[in-house]
């Protein structure tokens, strides 16, 4: 209370006493009655210096850049367990960051320096001429990338430790993978999580010889069959969506890649005439595509040149490609049926969900004539693959296969924090076309994985406040 009189009110105010008297409110003899008037003159004696607590916190604040991994851990073990709290209310979260408030998610500092909104979307305080010198600012930036480097090589290890076994467990495998894969065990990961390879480690090259085989079975039974009449509509859509995927990754430019995704794609189709190819499918093939290449390649995948890659490099990249991609639409089969009746359904429970956590973001666009479908119709159909860089979808595609039905439930959640993210951005906008502007250009070019990592903690915090707020098509949810 002194502390609060001196520091946010001022010594002039001082807190009146309850207008009841002290005999009949308080026990009498009480010698310092809550409420009772304090002398001014005291307070005045007290100078306005910087406290001891003061200077901790800021000396805290300023060495604090990084929320998701401590120095003094030895491994990840603090890292809440989906498995764990999923479903079971919010007393087990609540526990866990009572116990670890660094769980909490916060953007780091070199990512909002230069940005007043920051690089997440969130008004961030400005610093002002002369408070920081460059030297200090380099330390921190120092500090994060420290910080990173170290989070990196734990899960190296933790990576390392769970593969020693011949058949590692699929829990354990999960826990890990959902705070991000390194990316020399993410394309076994991937293909183990999506049900594609057996965790047995015996059992895998045999699995992947006769898949990869049945693949190009395929390729020469069906893929003859596109020039056909009945066909030729199915792959002249593929043909020409094709080098629209994503144009500016110059690996997706190659004719090898196009010819791979126009067999990956129109063998799909030909094999699931319930749902057909539909526009967005071809952005899904790339994650996999990319990920399973990076075996081979080393630096950066989407400016890699395949020509010096041997064919059967390729051909068993294309293969395990298709397979994981057949996987993931099991999955989202509800989104590609006629009338995408999955796509409608995660629409409606997205604004339900928003109206209940930002009841005014949702009023403004409301107000604005603003359709949740006009925009958000796109996120569910390409998983926001084209609203944030591809290496970012890779990173929350390790959290969605690692969470329970992660593509088709988690991603909604992860929709409306992805949404509200922008929200005092949006209602200062002041009308349909400016809204829309907005949310068809969002700007996440600059996104890392740290974003991806801090959405997905608090998309698993909204999820364990709305365990129900995903309807299927049937109704249920």
């Amino acid at each position: 209370k002194q502390w609060y009189q001196r520091r946010v009110r001022g010594p002039q105010y001082t807190l009146s006493r309850f207008p009841m008297s002290g005999e009949l409110f308080w026990r009498n003899g009480t010698p310092k009655k809550p409420g009772s008037v304090r002398r001014t003159n005291e307070l005045m004696r007290k100078t306005r210096t910087r406290s001891d607590d003061e200077d901790k916190f800021a000396e805290f604040n300023n060495q604090t850049d990084d929320a998701w991994l401590d120095d003094s851990q030895t491994d990840l073990e603090f890292y809440l367990d989906p498995r764990e709290t999923a479903g079971t209310g919010l007393s087990k979260l609540n526990i866990a960051l009572e116990k670890r408030p660094s769980l909490l998610p916060r953007a780091t500092k070199e990512n909002t320096a230069n940005n007043i909104y920051g690089s997440v979307g969130r008004p961030v305080q400005t610093q002002s001429a002369g408070t920081s010198s460059s030297s200090t600012q380099t330390s921190e930036v120092d500090h994060s990338k420290r910080h990173t480097v170290n989070r990196e090589e734990k899960q190296k290890a933790r990576f390392h430790e769970l593969f020693k076994s011949d058949c590692p467990d699929i829990d354990a495998i999960k826990k890990a993978a959902w705070f991000g894969c390194p990316r020399q065990y993410r394309p076994l990961v991937w293909q183990i999580l999506s049900g594609y390879l057996p965790p047995n480690k015996t059992r895998r090259a045999d699995t992947l010889g006769r898949k990869r085989s049945e693949y190009w079975r395929f390729v020469a039974q069906y893929f003859k069959t596109r020039t056909d009449a009945n066909f030729s509509s199915l792959y002249h859509q593929i043909h020409i969506d094709i080098p629209r995927t994503n144009p500016a990754v110059p690996l997706f430019q190659e004719q090898k890649v196009q010819d791979a995704f126009e067999r990956v794609l129109y063998i799909w189709a030909y094999r699931n005439p319930g749902s057909g190819y539909v526009q967005g499918i071809n952005d899904l093939v790339t994650p996999f595509y990319v990920v399973f290449l990076s075996q081979y390649i080393e630096g950066n995948v989407e400016r890699a040149d395949i020509s010096q890659l041997a064919d059967e490099i390729l051909a068993n990249t294309e293969a395990d490609t298709y397979w994981c991609l057949c996987k993931l639409l099991e999955s989202l089969h509800d989104n590609y049926t006629f009338a995408q009746p999955g796509i409608q359904m995660k629409v409606h429970d997205l604004r339900r969900l928003v109206n209940r956590i930002d009841k005014q973001l949702d009023e403004h666009l409301e107000r604005n004539v603003v359709e949740y479908l006009q925009f958000s119709f796109r996120w569910m159909n390409n998983l926001l693959m084209r609203e944030m860089p591809l290496s970012c979808t890779i990173r929350l595609w390790d959290t969605y296969f690692a969470e329970p039905n992660g593509f088709s439930h988690f991603h909604l959640y992860v929709c409306a924090k992805f949404l509200t993210r922008w929200s005092k951005l949006i209602k200062s906008l002041p009308d349909f076309q400016a809204v829309m502007l907005f949310l068809q250009s969002l700007p996440t070019s600059k996104w890392t994985d740290d974003e991806m990592s801090e959405l997905a903690s608090e998309a698993f915090q909204l999820k364990c406040l709305f365990p129900k707020a995903v309807t299927t098509v049937a109704g249920t949810t």
